[in-house]
């Protein structure tokens, strides 16, 4: 490493957010990026350790000593062509990971982590700035023919990995815009939507063809994938909503999570106005009490959101208890622990209650007007059961609401349309299942990230995308050249 104890002469330092009386007047993003020396200095920290576990812990394996070395003496360019190596989308996850790597960081095991996460940022938009980032050459086609259905991070690692093969990819995206969840499920405020153009600008350049508005299995049949496609990868997402069926579910006034960042994310970018006939009727939170369900990334983004519409106010509860601040024994250095995590939107305003269960929705005009709730607690466990949920006596509450927005996860990706049609096998949790090798129980038909794992990270989906598009390529060459990881 260039300075071996940097560590030790420089503290941690985190970019710096906007002011909140600023921010929350518009949805622009909410971090102020570092200059450039201070990127570098943070880079210093990086300790040359012996056993680097933040390989371990990012799904990708990121090079991030080896990037972090090159950022601190200066050679922005070696250290892109590293990030460059294992990640396709890195002005994405240096925004929204939850950065899995710092918590592996050997430095925290007594002091405070590398700003990893964000030196990536620093790294990438280093490379924009500098112009050093553009669109590869493809040198030689295989004149083999690929469709992606889905263009988030999963779909769009896949293609990009493909292409770089010399495949002839096409992805099929059903929505007006590309980008799937990272476009419509992530607000602007965390991820400005010119960051997705910007880079599938670069990839339309390589050659990858992107049709959207295109419904795979319904406007384009499952039938003439399979006839006009030497193999098709499926990564269209876990769309399908976890529910609360509690009494007044049916009330006015309660949406599903997506729901409600969808139109939000449509209506910043891409100027969504109500109908007269008001089929475009809009979820809007001004001078509203808002009720958030769920204490998840999506819960955080809708409190974010809500605070951006004008709330009157906001709060936000979660069934599980309150996380610990600290690791726990359950939690030791390298794993991922669950600690308690205060996102921007948190700082913006509104409540958080944790150990909350939503009994029913209580209406009047069939419009929601409060939720019936009761204190629960959990039993501990040996670590091998689950702990016993139990209510309360006498913990009985109410919080008023106007908006309910549930963002308590998703089941599965949606079966009807493209999944029935190619008559895939679904695993036990309803994903699509897969062999080692990516692909699903139909021949030449693949699936990666959420659809076949599961919801989860940005970061395990471009994962998930590139070791896919791997195994595609050794099914179609019988050998592959891309990078498994």
């Amino acid at each position: 490493m260039g300075d071996p104890r940097g560590f030790l002469k420089s503290a941690r330092q985190s970019s710096p957010y906007r002011a909140v009386c600023e921010r929350i007047k518009d949805f622009k993003e909410v971090s102020v990026p570092r200059p450039e020396k201070q990127s570098q200095e943070q880079a210093s920290r990086c300790m040359d350790c012996s056993t680097p576990f933040c390989h371990w812990g990012c799904p990708i394996g990121n090079y991030i000593p080896e990037w972090n070395d090159y950022m601190f003496r200066g050679n922005w360019k070696a250290a892109l062509a590293l990030l460059d190596a294992t990640n396709n989308l890195p002005e994405i996850t240096g925004r929204v990971c939850p950065a899995l790597c710092e918590h592996a960081c050997v430095l925290g095991l007594n002091d405070d982590a590398v700003t990893i996460r964000e030196n990536e940022i620093a790294i990438i938009e280093s490379g924009f700035k500098k112009g050093l980032i553009k669109p590869g050459i493809i040198s030689k086609r295989t004149g083999k023919k690929i469709a992606v259905i889905g263009s988030g991070p999963a779909g769009l690692s896949c293609a990009s990995q493909l292409n770089k093969a010399g495949h002839n990819v096409v992805v099929f995206e059903r929505d007006k815009k590309l980008g799937g969840i990272l476009r419509y499920g992530i607000p602007d405020f965390k991820l400005e939507k010119y960051l997705i153009d910007r880079r599938i600008d670069i990839w339309k350049k390589e050659g990858i063809v992107f049709e959207t508005g295109v419904n795979a299995g319904i406007d384009y049949p499952s039938g003439k994938l399979l006839s006009e496609f030497d193999a098709i990868c499926l990564a269209g997402g876990s769309r399908v909503p976890r529910d609360l069926k509690i009494e007044g579910r049916e009330l006015k006034g309660i949406y599903f999570a997506m729901d409600y960042l969808t139109q939000s994310n449509r209506r910043v970018g891409e100027g969504l106005k109500p109908s007269p006939a008001g089929v475009n009727k809009f979820i809007d939170a001004k001078a509203k009490k808002v009720v958030v369900i769920g204490g998840g990334d999506t819960g955080a983004d809708c409190v974010g959101t809500a605070h951006r519409q004008g709330a009157a106010c906001v709060t936000q509860i979660e069934v599980l208890p309150r996380p610990y601040e600290c690791r726990t024994e359950a939690y030791p250095w390298p794993k991922y622990p669950l600690l308690l995590k205060a996102s921007s939107s948190h700082e913006e305003g509104g409540e958080r209650h944790w150990a909350v269960l939503t009994k029913s929705f209580v209406g009047e005009k069939d419009s929601i007007k409060k939720l019936s709730c009761v204190k629960v607690e959990f039993s501990e466990t040996d670590g091998k059961t689950c702990s016993a949920m139990k209510e309360i006596p006498g913990s009985e509450f109410e919080i008023e609401a106007d908006l309910v927005i549930i963002a308590v996860g998703f089941l599965h990706p949606e079966h009807s349309g493209l999944l029935t049609s190619l008559n895939v096998e679904f695993d036990e949790r309803g994903n699509v299942k897969t062999d080692a090798n990516y692909m699903t129980s139909v021949e030449k038909v693949f699936s990666a990230g959420d659809m076949r794992r599961g919801q989860s990270l940005v970061v395990w989906a471009i994962s998930e995308g590139r070791k896919s598009a791997y195994c595609i390529d050794k099914y179609l060459m019988g050998k592959s050249s891309l990078l498994f990881m």
